[in-house]
């Protein structure tokens, strides 16, 4: 394949882990930790992002970006071998691929590469079937004015999009990287005008992570920084 294969697993902690002695839960954390960054090598990027406090159904997700799929099993695999992984949930998974995009001049498959900003604002994203019986020209020219507004009006939201046809449910994902999640908010509100959102089925659920190490993802499971910082 040319290209990347891109995911991200949300996680959620189970109350009841809470309720385990302090030194089992930092066991386990350390332990979900160690697997994690013992796998990062062999991905192109592996990247931890917390969701604490902000939605109640994830705490926190990994962006994971390879060229090898099995990559992505063999993590899942190590994972799930972690004491943690009986307490943990996963509420949302997603899987997607790079392509060249057929609104630009690229032809090869574009490489997703993290700029590194505090924040990445996540969601799957599907549009209305009218959207593929318009003409190339009129899907030209929509995605032209798309591009540009988010190009030219924000230039430090930086676009991650990649495509799920027939390998997910839904058949794009969507990642923007920004220094704040308002930022973002504001482009969205602008992206309103503009004539491709009217053909926008779905865009949600979207998740706001902040990113972090993973061990600090883990210690806000339990409010372990929090209690360090006191």
């Amino acid at each position: 394949m040319e290209g990347q294969y891109v995911a991200y697993s949300f996680y959620r902690v189970d109350p009841a882990w809470r309720r385990l002695p302090i030194e089992e839960r930092q066991a386990a954390k350390d332990a979900f930790a160690e697997v994690v960054e013992e796998h990062a090598d062999r991905f192109e990027h592996l990247r931890a992002y917390t969701t604490t406090g902000v939605r109640p159904e994830t705490d926190f997700f990994l962006w994971k970006i390879t060229d090898r799929y099995d990559a992505l099993g063999e993590l899942g695999a190590a994972l799930n071998g972690t004491p943690l992984a009986g307490w943990l949930e996963t509420p949302y998974s997603y899987l997607a691929t790079t392509k060249a995009s057929q609104y630009t001049n690229a032809r090869r498959a574009r490489k997703i590469t993290p700029q590194g900003s505090p924040y990445l604002v996540v969601y799957p994203f599907e549009k209305v079937r009218p959207w593929y019986a318009l003409s190339v020209e009129e899907r030209q020219a929509a995605m032209d004015e798309h591009i540009t507004i988010g190009r030219e009006e924000f230039p430090g939201i930086k676009n991650h999009t990649t495509y799920s046809f027939g390998i997910d449910d839904q058949e794009f994902m969507t990642a923007f990287e920004c220094e704040e999640p308002a930022d973002f908010m504001h482009l969205m509100l602008r992206l309103r005008d503009s004539k491709a959102s009217a053909y926008t089925l779905r865009d949600t659920p979207i998740f706001v992570g902040q990113h972090v190490a993973v061990r600090e993802a883990l210690a806000a499971l339990d409010g372990a920084t929090a209690r360090v910082e006191a």
